[in-house]
């Protein structure tokens, strides 16, 4: 396996996507209110990454139609926008991926609209919180093992499951480069990090069973038991000290 080490100037590269691509998601995010439409969501995110100067990192990625994944309660990723309207009470999952000068930025987030359950309050919580612990993971000399153990572990403590279909992964040139980075492992395995690596960490939580499935669109992930689930998803630096997240956002959602 042969994981790109970025160089400084490739950083600083992929600083500029990663800025890029939080920016569109906090504006995008911005927008989900009842009555809206994925399909006018889509559209919005699509102005907003033009704007900036950048491209979709989705939109015909492996034929994807979508300039964002746009995914709704039981929908786990992928999600394509269309004529379907967010109502209150919704979870949104918003996965925004952009290209800058060659560079790909890849962030998501789940966004409650208005009052949400308890319940389903607490499972965004809880993914969100293990995405920040995950991060503490992605350190100089460990092994990607230990962050995707982590991960599980963490998870399964608070009586959730992981999806194991769909996994994080490097980024940097390309949407998806080495390694993949899954929400389960075991720690002590796989390659050691190292300086200059950048990957995307994004559990993705399902508050019943792990298994989901596909939907005649070819793209939309659902549930199985069509319960709820959560994404959350940050593209991170390895450095020689702490890690530094490339798409940071200051936390508005959750407490």
């Amino acid at each position: 396996m042969s994981i790109p080490i970025k160089t400084e100037r490739e950083i600083e590269k992929m600083r500029l996507a990663c800025r890029a691509a939080s920016d569109v998601l906090d504006r995008v995010s911005s927008l989900v209110r009842p009555g809206i439409t994925t399909g006018e969501v889509d559209q919005a995110a699509a102005d907003f990454i033009a704007e900036m100067g950048c491209k979709s990192a989705f939109l015909g990625y492996r034929g994807f139609p979508g300039n964002i994944c746009i995914s709704l309660n039981e929908e786990v990723v992928h999600g394509i926008g269309g004529q379907r309207r967010v109502q209150y009470g919704d979870i949104v999952k918003l996965d925004i991926g952009v290209i800058r000068e060659g560079w790909v930025g890849d962030t998501a987030t789940t966004v409650p609209v208005g009052i949400i359950d308890d319940k389903i309050q607490r499972l965004l919580m809880v993914t969100e919180n293990t995405l920040d612990l995950a991060i503490t993971y992605a350190q100089n000399g460990r092994r990607l093992g230990d962050l995707c153990a982590a991960i599980e572990d963490e998870i399964n403590a608070n009586g959730y499951t992981v999806v194991r279909e769909f996994v994080g992964h490097g980024v940097g040139r390309k949407l998806h480069e080495e390694p993949q980075v899954p929400n389960y492992g075991r720690a002590g395995s796989g390659p050691k990090l190292k300086p200059g690596m950048t990957i995307a960490i994004e559990p993705m939580v399902n508050m019943g069973t792990a298994g989901v499935r596909v939907l005649d669109d070819k793209w939309t992930v659902v549930t199985l038991d069509n319960k709820p689930s959560a994404h959350f998803e940050h593209t991170v630096l390895i450095t020689k000290g702490e890690p530094e997240i490339l798409t940071w956002r200051k936390k508005t959602l959750l407490k």
